[in-house]
């Protein structure tokens, strides 16, 4: 019987074409893992959770910050924040501990923790949807089996062993319920285990450091770049396994980052093509309009948001438009960059989004409509209003029922102000409706967004 080697034959020279063709594609398929990876890295030295710019939540690896409020329009570290939730951010490290995360009561109010792996996909399920109880969870490396201290409730692993953990927990735009919810923040935290002494601990987020911002410009901080990724790319790799049918995929990638370690000019034939890729192929993943499951009035959708698999596209495109998306049973997300007549959404014109009656997202959560500028972040207007929905107590329906709103540059008559989305004048933007908790209505498919139309 014959035994055919493993993978490639690392002895073997190769061309320069076979080079660039595995950079290219491995610039796709490694681009989200080395997101995550790079944020790690970035974080790894601060000496304790705080504010990046007195903005964005960060933390050292195995810890976690929360802020007390929507999220600031300045915030430039994750395209597509959400304003309907107070946020929590952290790296997870598990090579260097399992980590302590914990859950409070909530209380009735709605919430949900996404944790992922460094590949982006869920490990866990945490949240109102899964009727979690209060305590303290464990998130362990899938290797990790020493003995479970007494007091944890429950054990998530973790096939990789850099990871996230983003808590969201909804708040409305009243004074009233911006205060409530500070007292059930306190109780989310995440630590080394040997921190973990049996109970939940209480923490006041309103006291956190600032740490001085990342150079920044108007688009995401950039987390990939195809002139250092193959530098990074062999811890990447070490630290997230294959998946089933992936060996082959991983040796081969390996062999030739072993040869560009010998000669210099095939790397730079390497990165020469990274750069290629990310204009031509993960550039244009930025975009709605050009990925994504049809729908109709030109809205698209995904069903297997935190859930790709070897769903490569979908997971890079996911990355690169708006990463750390919830799986669907937590969150359906629809985007939008059109209009009904297929014309790019611009801040030149004006909208109606009109819900018929006893159509409203269907969800047992809570649901909005956001706006995005062109670099799918929030751009700054009067109100400091950036979505509308199940957290706005002040929208005015129709005499027959139904819910418009309206999203142009100049506000509408008094009457309807409170229904009023703000779009940034004379430039593009895009639209994204979030269902949390999504009833099967819109997990089936037969419920999706209304037509953006043109006024």
């Amino acid at each position: 019987m014959t035994i055919h080697p493993a993978g490639p034959d690392t002895r073997v020279k190769i061309t320069e074409g076979y080079a660039r063709l595995v950079a290219r594609e491995a610039f796709l398929w490694t681009w989200p893992m080395v997101n995550v990876y790079s944020r790690r890295l970035a974080f790894k030295d601060l000496e304790a959770p705080g504010l990046m710019g007195g903005i964005v939540p960060v933390a050292p690896p195995n810890r976690l910050a929360m802020l007390t409020d929507y999220i600031e329009p300045g915030e430039r570290m994750v395209a597509c924040p959400n304003q309907d939730v107070v946020y929590g951010f952290g790296l997870l490290a598990l090579d260097e501990s399992p980590a302590v995360l914990q859950v409070p009561d909530f209380a009735g109010r709605f919430w949900v923790y996404q944790v992922v792996d460094l590949r982006t996909d869920s490990i866990a399920g945490l949240g109102a949807m899964y009727g979690t109880k209060p305590g303290c969870y464990l998130l362990a490396a899938a290797g990790w089996d020493e003995p479970l201290p007494k007091g944890i409730t429950g054990v998530f692993r973790c096939p990789t062993k850099t990871g996230v953990v983003i808590p969201r927990v909804f708040q409305d735009d009243s004074p009233k319920d911006k205060a409530a919810v500070q007292q059930v923040i306190a109780g989310i935290d995440l630590y080394p285990l040997a921190e973990f002494d049996g109970g939940l601990k209480q923490r006041d987020w309103t006291a956190l450091p600032h740490f001085p911002a990342h150079a920044q410009g108007e688009g995401e901080t950039r987390w990939v770049d195809p002139r250092t990724i193959f530098d990074i790319l062999p811890a990447v790799l070490k630290d997230a396994p294959p998946l089933p049918g992936e060996a082959a995929r991983y040796g081969e990638l390996l062999a030739v980052l072993e040869a560009a370690e010998k000669y210099p000019d095939l790397k730079a034939v390497m990165i020469d093509e990274a750069v290629k890729a990310d204009r031509e192929v993960v550039q244009p993943m930025f975009e709605f309009r050009n990925w994504g499951i049809p729908l109709p009035y030109n809205w698209s959708t995904v069903d297997n948001g935190a859930a790709t698999g070897t769903d490569y596209f979908t997971r890079t495109a996911l990355a690169k438009s708006n990463i750390f998306v919830n799986k669907a049973n937590e969150t359906k997300y629809f985007y939008q960059d059109r209009d009904a007549s297929g014309a790019r959404l611009n801040g030149d014109r004006r909208y109606s989004v009109t819900f018929p009656k006893d159509e409203l997202p269907p969800v047992k959560g809570f649901w909005s409509l956001t706006l995005y500028d062109t670099h799918h972040f929030f751009h700054p207007n009067e109100l400091n209003r950036y979505s509308l929905g199940t957290k706005n107590r002040g929208l005015r329906a129709n005499p027959d029922g139904s819910l418009t709103l309206y999203v142009q540059p100049d506000p509408p008559d008094d009457e309807w102000r409170d229904n009023w989305l703000p779009s940034p004048r004379g430039q593009d933007f895009s639209l994204y409706e979030r269902s949390y908790w999504p009833d099967e209505a819109i997990t089936s498919g037969r419920w999706s967004p209304p037509p953006v139309q043109p006024m």
